[in-house]
């Protein structure tokens, strides 16, 4: 078998129709049941492809029956599918679990945000590239793509609207793997169908997104000796703009207050952020401006290392996109000065980090993590808050003239 050809065979699974999770109590036993999902792909009838590697096999379930209460908390009941139902409108090489996975993040963050206003978010490996509004649907798919045009390369696109054909165009300028959106308008499938790899997926149920808001599902961690992990699955407080008051912290009888209330612009943004971060794999920091992602730092082990990661982030998309549209072409693509030129412009325009809001899903245990963003231009922070040094922290924002507010909530996601 050729290297390439890996990619694209169909690993064959022994997993069962259905699954039962039985959770025994003293006086009762409450099952989960989940049904096999598979998709008419040419003549046949296939599950996924493989894994999260080729040669691994891999296989999606469906909750088809049961539900579970322990305390006052209850799981989602079966019915309303999102991912776990979606038609496969189109399959050049049939999904993977990454393909499926990516997706149900995606649709992670936007539950959260306003069903009225068109929005994309683009998935890379479980994590958001990019995320946006925009006034058109086309146009919240060239904001998120912008956010990080480097790693939307072979993403997940998912959208709240339907595609139109010029959001079709949009999409068919880049390389994606996966669209998802619950329903596409006449003559997108033919438009879409010219990236003949490209999977396109129908989710009637997307109009639910709001109902999910609140729902809680078990999530099951494997162990290596076979052992569980179990949580309920996390629930970001629903910030109100009106309600986002300036960070104050005391400590040793010492009361530190920030001294500047955040504009409207920045608890739009600080609520659009708190959002995004939901769906972003811990250690985070990540900038946004205007509903818009900037740059998006994920998964490091320390905070000060996160925010310059997002930083530097934000400095080379800054770059490509100028690439882009002074040259036509892709900051990997162009000539060694045009390069410099670009980074030269984003090095004059900060990274287009002035004046954006940073977002940690954590609080900063000292001042050196937010100061690597407010050097940046940042003018607003939000982060849970509590560490000890918060005191530091709320000095540093005053000293930069920036605001802050504490959500009093963390939001690590593992």
């Amino acid at each position: 078998m050729s290297k390439r050809s890996m990619y694209r065979k169909i690993v064959s699974d022994d997993f069962p129709e259905e699954i039962s999770v039985q959770f025994k109590f003293k006086d009762d036993i409450q099952t989960l049941t989940y049904r096999k999902v598979t998709w008419e792909i040419g003549n046949d009838r296939q599950g996924l492809r493989y894994g999260e590697n080729p040669d691994q096999p891999a296989a999606l379930y469906r909750l088809v029956d049961g539900a579970l209460a322990l305390g006052d908390v209850r799981s989602i009941e079966p019915g309303t599918p999102l991912i776990t139902a979606a038609e496969l409108l189109q399959s050049g090489k049939h999904p993977g679990k990454i393909n499926i996975t990516d997706v149900d993040s995606a649709l992670n963050i936007l539950r959260y945000l306003d069903v009225e206003r068109p929005a994309a978010v683009i998935v890379k490996h479980n994590n958001p590239s990019g995320v946006a509004y925009g006034d058109t649907r086309a146009q919240s798919v060239e904001r998120a793509f912008s956010g990080d045009s480097v790693a939307a390369f072979g993403g997940v696109v998912t959208l709240n609207q339907a595609v139109d054909i010029e959001t079709a165009e949009v999409v068919s300028k880049e390389y994606f793997e996966v669209i998802a959106a619950p329903e596409y308008e006449e003559g997108v499938l033919e438009r879409l169908s010219r990236r003949k790899n490209l999977r396109v997926f129908r989710i009637g149920n997307m109009d639910r997104l709001r109902s999910y808001t609140h729902s809680r599902v078990v999530d099951f961690a494997s162990l290596m000796d076979g052992g569980l992990a179990v949580q309920w699955s996390f629930v970001p407080k629903m910030l109100r703009p009106e309600t986002l008051e300036p960070a104050s912290s005391e400590r040793k009888g010492v009361t530190y207050r920030i001294e500047r209330v955040p504009t409207d612009r920045e608890r739009r943004d600080m609520v659009f952020g708190w959002m995004v971060e939901a769906g972003v794999t811990s250690n985070s920091v990540l900038y946004v401006k205007d509903e818009q992602t900037i740059a998006i730092g994920t998964g490091e082990q320390d905070r000060v290392g996160v925010a310059e990661i997002a930083r530097d982030k934000a400095y080379r998309n800054y770059a490509d996109l100028h690439c882009r549209e002074q040259h036509g072409t892709p900051l990997s693509g162009a000539m060694p000065e045009q390069r410099e030129e670009a980074y030269e412009a984003a090095r004059r325009h900060d990274g287009g980090l002035g004046d954006s809001t940073m977002v940690s899903d954590a609080f900063f245990p000292f001042a050196d993590g937010v100061e690597v963003g407010l050097r940046e231009g940042v003018s607003a922070v939000l982060q849970p808050g509590g560490a000890l040094r918060d005191g530091e922290v709320i000095d540093a924002c005053n000293r930069y003239g920036a605001t802050m507010v504490f959500t009093g909530q963390r939001s690590f996601k593992h």
